[in-house]
């Protein structure tokens, strides 16, 4: 978010001009950000790249200045949408929510980020990235754009719970309460909470407790009566045991922070001692704790090995309160192990913002967004056989949300686990919910006699327990389970079932952009494309023969492109060959829509390809190293970021190859773990309404919507004028997607049904 330093934009003037003004600070009126008045917002982060060098520099596209700093342009992402936060043009629980999931970000960025770059710093590492800075650089740039960006964060969070009050929704202190609610709470604390808290001392016989990660806590200071010995414990406040983090006055919208209740009842805990002080704090720990799987004899027992190693893996990170006493703050980092100086960060108000997501979810439609209900595919609106649907069509586009995860995919493996046809079911699997039907339908499969043989990737962060527990559960149905390759990360998300049809063998397939993930199918922007191209069907089956042996022989793929092998070479060649093609007569484009651009090599040929006087469009949702609209370099190049009601996740790449187009859709992004260590599909989507309906998907994008940001040439971001005033383009994919139902239920109302014929004579 937000960064060290506020550039002020230039203006310019004509279609698509960019005007950027210093945004709003915290507890004061904010410009619109979606209507008719041209009043732009730009991401004032101080620009996470070198200055800008002279053009004759650009023949050396190793330069550091040509690059941007992942960890600081993914920053620059959370401030975007810490801006949605702000945008009063989005329903007060909306904002509420998206302030959520701000805070949320942070604590994964410290855990992930922040963790792996103190870990180079412990080992020594002087490597600099691309962009020319060290680990440490790296961490004491981040921790002031981050100290900027939560301060904002906390000036919004005051602005929200004004206007949430406004609107009878009430955090109120416990001594805001009358006696009554006070008694009333406490009772109910009393009964329903308080066994679950366990007080902790600190002196010579009983040491500094274990504090868990991302845990509220209570640092009590107090005394015997009678006695002036200072005495401490910690208190855990129990959130997330099935207890909400904020509880219910009475019967309306009224609530008080567990964290305040616990503190203004200590004589629970404590009784007949003199408390003295008690002040909050929280602790991040650090997420990487990946050991070398090459050397290990057990993999299943080396992902246990890991998550336990990762519940006492180091703290980076200590949240303290504001004023708390400089003792005992000092007692705290030292006994953390932290540097007190830059580790500790003081929070001016509540700590664990992302907490405020049980208030995003209150039942108050007026204050949300309209509900959006994803619609069944046109295709899959008949109730016949899907493979017979899939056969007709040849292949299927799938649009989640807009188009129902639950009557597609999930239709494809239960008609699988059930039709007597079907011989053979395989599938990878990365994440997915516990209430998955999708496990049920493995289950049944191969309860009803099917080959079933599931890749399921154990190494999937922060979904390794839950990993291990569907591994176990298929396991016992039957199911042919195995954990990928040794080295790589199975990220790729593809289905393939065996049928027999009538004319022989059938191979039928999905492979999509997201998730086998009810829940994140319904907020997360994917494709899926389901086909029973036969090449795509026997590339899928080399595929599968490598992810359940490990055995590396050269393999073939004619139409897929897979990663490590395939992916990245494939992607160069296409951009080389734009470049080779593109004339004033056959102009070259070329179009990425990715989450993340963070290769170099990849970004290096975007620039030759710019240089060369190709267009290069690109929608990039959070990291992106390259640099846009550098003249002599970049000025061929458009980066825009897509923040709105859903999370942006699919994938897209375009080549306009002098005319004979291509499209292509898969589970990669343009960085190099992507590329060079995960296993990855990426698959061509070659017919032509397909195609089509991802084009609507680019030009929505890439044309005037309210959702766009675009990149400047210093890293930051603003809201082009075009914007002002136009639909969201995720509310024209919606629009799409009901007229493309609306259009094929009129078809199948006037499809004849058949005729009469008059008997011979």
């Amino acid at each position: 978010m937000a960064e060290t330093t506020d550039i002020q934009q230039p203006t310019t003037s004509g279609a698509g001009a960019t005007t950027a003004v210093e945004p709003p600070r915290p507890r004061r009126a904010r410009a619109s950000l979606r209507n008719d008045e041209p009043a732009d917002i730009q991401d004032t982060a101080a620009p996470p790249g070198a200055a800008v060098e002279e053009p004759a520099s650009y023949a050396d596209l190793n330069a550091p200045a040509l690059y941007l700093n992942r960890e600081l342009t993914w920053l620059t992402f959370n401030r975007r949408v810490l801006h949605e936060a702000q945008d009063d043009h989005n329903p007060l629980l909306e904002r509420v929510k998206f302030l959520a999931i701000v805070a949320s970000n942070l604590d994964e960025f410290f855990m992930k980020r922040i963790g792996g770059l103190k870990q180079q710093v412990g080992a020594g590492v002087q490597e600099l990235t691309p962009d020319g800075r060290s680990p440490l650089q790296q961490i004491t740039e981040c921790y002031a754009t981050i100290r900027e960006q939560e301060a904002e964060q906390r000036g919004v969070l005051l602005q929200l719970l004004a206007l949430l009050r406004e609107q009878g929704i009430r955090i109120s202190s416990y001594n805001e309460l009358t006696v009554e609610q006070q008694r009333t709470l406490r009772d109910y604390y009393y009964k329903n909470i308080f066994p679950l808290v366990t007080p902790q001392a600190m002196d010579p016989a009983h040491p500094f407790p274990f504090v868990s990660n991302l845990s509220l806590n209570l640092l009590v200071t107090l005394h015997y009566s009678g006695e002036s010995e200072p005495l401490m414990a910690r208190v855990k406040v129990p959130v997330g045991t099935g207890i909400p983090r904020y509880l219910r006055v009475g019967d309306d919208n009224h609530f008080v922070p567990l964290e305040d209740v616990m503190s203004h009842n200590l004589d629970l805990l404590f009784p007949a001692m003199e408390v003295d002080s008690c002040e909050f704090f929280r602790v991040t720990r650090n997420a990487n704790t990946e050991r070398d799987e090459d050397t290990a004899d057990d993999l299943v027992a080396m992902i246990e090995s890991e998550l336990r190693d990762r519940r006492f893996a180091p703290i980076v990170r200590l949240e303290v309160m504001q004023g708390m006493d400089p003792t005992r703050r000092g007692m705290l980092a030292a006994e953390l192990e932290l540097n007190e100086r830059s580790d500790v960060f003081e929070v001016n108000g509540m700590l664990a913002i992302r907490d405020m997501m049980e208030l995003a979810t209150l039942d108050v439609p007026a204050l949300r967004d309209a509900p959006h209900r994803p619609i069944d595919h046109p295709r899959l609106l008949e109730r016949r056989n899907i493979f017979h649907i899939i056969r007709d069509a040849g292949s299927l586009l799938l649009q989640h949300p807009y188009e129902s995860f639950s009557t597609s995919v999930e239709r494809l493996l239960r008609e699988a686990s059930e039709d007597p046809k079907v011989r053979a079911i395989k599938m990878t699997l990365y994440r997915t919910s516990a209430d998955s039907n999708i496990l049920n339908y493995l289950s049944e499969a191969a309860r009803n006699g099917k080959q079933v043989a599931v890749v399921v990737e154990l190494k999937a962060r922060f979904d390794e327990a839950a990993n291990l527990q569907f591994a176990n559960r298929l396991e016992e149905f039957g199911v042919h389970v195995t954990y990928g390759v040794v080295g790589l990360k199975t990220h790729c998300k593809v289905i393939l079932v065996v049928r027999q049809d009538y004319n022989g063998l059938r191979r039928y397939a999905h492979i999509g952009t997201g998730n086998y993930h009810a829940g994140t199918a319904r907020i997360y922007s994917d494709f899926g494309l389901l086909t029973c191209d036969d090449v795509i069907g026997q590339d899928l089956t080399e595929l599968f023969n490598y992810l359940t042996t490990g055995y590396r022989p050269k393999r073939s793929y004619r139409k897929l492109l897979p990663s490590p092998k395939v992916l990245k070479k494939a992607l160069l060649a296409k951009i080389e060959r734009e470049i080779a093609g593109h004339t004033a007569a056959s102009p070259g484009l070329i179009q990425f829509k990715v989450n993340a651009l963070e290769d170099v090599d990849i970004t290096k040929a975007l620039y030759r390809a710019s240089q060369a006087g190709v267009k290069v469009e690109l929608v990039v949702r959070d990291t992106c190293r390259l640099r846009p609209q550098l003249p002599g370099l970049s000025e061929n190049v458009r980066v825009i970021s897509i923040i709105g009601r859903f999370l942006e996740h699919g994938r897209i790449y375009y080549f306009r190859n002098g005319g004979e187009e291509e499209y292509f859709i898969g589970s990669a992004d343009c960085m190099k773990r992507n590329l060079e260590s995960r296993v990855e599909v990426v698959v061509p989507v070659e017919d032509s309404q397909l195609r089509r309906d991802l084009r609507a998907v680019l030009d929505g994008q890439l044309g005037p919507n309210c959702n766009a940001w675009e990149m400047q040439p210093d890293g930051s971001y603003v809201r082009p004028e075009s914007g002002h005033g136009a639909k969201s383009c995720q509310q024209l994919m919606i629009d799409l997607a009901e007229k493309r139902q609306r259009e094929a239920s009129r078809l199948k109302r006037r499809r004849p049904q058949g005729f009469a014929r008059r008997a011979s004579k």
